[in-house]
């Protein structure tokens, strides 16, 4: 009963499924665009600094070739977690405390368990997987040791991602942003102490990673522990449900074969960049810290539609889903319209914080120009697969993206690379990808997905 009175009370707190869309969708977005510009920045931290006072070879490794093979091993896992927060926002909807106990319980433990394998394989396999993606001779030492120290901590972020996906879907996603906040500060600090004082190169750049990734942990479960609500989370509770785990991976699985394609993609892309040299590898690692401010929000506008419809949906409320969709699609295109036109008159400046290499900054203003005008391409993409992945519609939008993003855009780079070998040929494989997506979505969502008007049961009974 007390569970069911705290699922109540958090309810009317966060009034997701009550009061104004566009000002509950900004409530919620907003401190998920800061918390996520707060992780990229402790992750653009290390590429500046390291980049500033080890040198462009570091740089290209630290954001270089590491990055898509790191994405690759932990976006499966994100992935499935994401199967977590939707059972726990359409719980939390329906106001089913009880389950949402129980899937906070295997979400954790399932972490916990994701994170041990992952840092066995990270460790033992990394450097081959670098070898085998043509990392260039120079960067291959720095690359090998940071993407090593960086998997003896995934276990805390893995933890983290969960703690704070299990937040954000009930409603909270400001304690999310002040441990990232925390986190964020953590590693700066750090990355000074280690790289610029102590003078320990990738090596600092990894061990301020990972220490910072574990101050997050912490302090989400903290949280997790602490709260009286139905989320509340009991160490010696931390077990597999095995129903719920069923359904957490039947939900999350394609979301995170999705991730798997599209790290797969990025790095066969990675792949042919490495053969530019290391300038077109330091300016293409720069550029990815630039074009973050997209994801950021992009992806921020993805979470909160799919808790807003996830929540929503449990709640039985149709039409309000279908105006919720409706606004965040017209926010989330105004953004983007809006950071492509101010990337493309100013970003290059922002090339500066990471090098001053006259070769490596032509050749990232080159990049950041062609790519940005087309970033509007991307937006159905996030908005109609988040809306689907808060109603359960996962399978579909999945192969989707994987066939219209990720197995398209290695055809391009296999049949047309090969015959023009340049940088403009391998990120045309981007809006090429992005625009043709977009069009499959609009066509899944309006006349077949879960979410077309003929259909919308009611996921609980009340």
């Amino acid at each position: 009963m007390n569970q069911n009175v705290d699922t109540t009370d958090a309810l009317k707190q966060n009034q997701i499924t009550e009061g104004v869309i566009w000002k509950q969708l900004l409530l919620f977005f907003f401190p998920i665009l800061f918390g996520t510009f707060f992780q990229q920045l402790y992750n653009t931290a290390d590429a500046v600094i390291v980049g500033r006072f080890v040198g462009k070879e570091a740089l290209a490794a630290v954001g270089g070739p590491t990055g898509p093979l790191i994405n690759l091993l932990i976006g499966f896992f994100i992935g499935l977690s994401s199967g977590a927060g939707v059972i726990i926002s359409q719980f939390f909807g329906a106001r089913q405390a009880e389950r949402v106990s129980q899937a906070v319980h295997t979400a954790i433990a399932f972490s916990i368990i994701c994170g041990a394998i992952l840092m066995v394989v990270g460790i033992l396999t990394a450097p081959y997987a670098l070898i085998a993606m043509g990392t260039p001779d120079e960067i291959l030492h720095y690359a090998v040791l940071y993407i090593r120290i960086y998997f003896v901590g995934v276990i805390p972020n893995l933890v983290y991602n969960m703690g704070a996906g299990i937040l954000r879907a009930i409603g909270d996603s400001k304690r999310p942003l002040y441990f990232l906040i925390a986190s964020c500060f953590t590693n700066i600090i750090l990355d000074i102490i280690f790289v610029v004082y102590w003078h320990m190169g990738v090596m600092g750049a990894a061990l301020a990673t990972i220490i910072s990734q574990l101050v997050s942990a912490v302090l989400v479960i903290l949280v997790l522990i602490r709260t009286k609500e139905a989320y509340h989370l009991m160490p010696k509770a931390i077990r597999i449900d095995r129903d719920m785990l069923l359904r957490i991976i039947r939900i999350g699985f394609p979301t995170g074969l999705q991730s798997v394609m599209y790290s797969s993609s990025n790095v066969i892309i990675q792949s042919s960049v490495n053969t530019l040299g290391t300038d077109t590898i330091a300016a293409w690692t720069a550029y990815g810290k630039i074009d973050s401010v997209f994801w950021m929000i992009i992806s921020a506008f993805g979470i909160s539609i799919t808790t807003f419809v996830g929540q929503n949906y449990g709640a039985g409320k149709k039409d309000r889903v279908y105006k919720g969709i409706r606004v965040c699609m017209a926010m989330s295109f105004t953004a983007a319209i809006a950071l492509s036109v101010l990337l493309y008159a100013f970003g290059n400046y922002v090339y500066l914080l990471f090098t001053t290499d006259a070769a490596v900054i032509e050749k990232g203003t080159e990049i950041l120009r062609y790519l940005a005008p087309t970033f509007f391409t991307y937006v159905c993409i996030e908005i109609y697969s988040g809306s689907l992945r808060g109603a359960g519609d996962c399978w579909i939008p999945m192969i989707l993206t994987s066939l219209g993003v990720c197995a398209l855009r290695v055809i391009w780079i296999c049949v047309a690379v090969p015959l023009r070998p340049t940088i403009e040929t391998m990120i045309f494989s981007y809006p090429l990808t992005w625009a043709t997506t977009s069009l499959l979505f609009i066509i899944y969502f309006n006349w077949f997905g879960k979410l077309r008007r003929k259909r919308f049961p009611a996921l609980f009974k009340k």
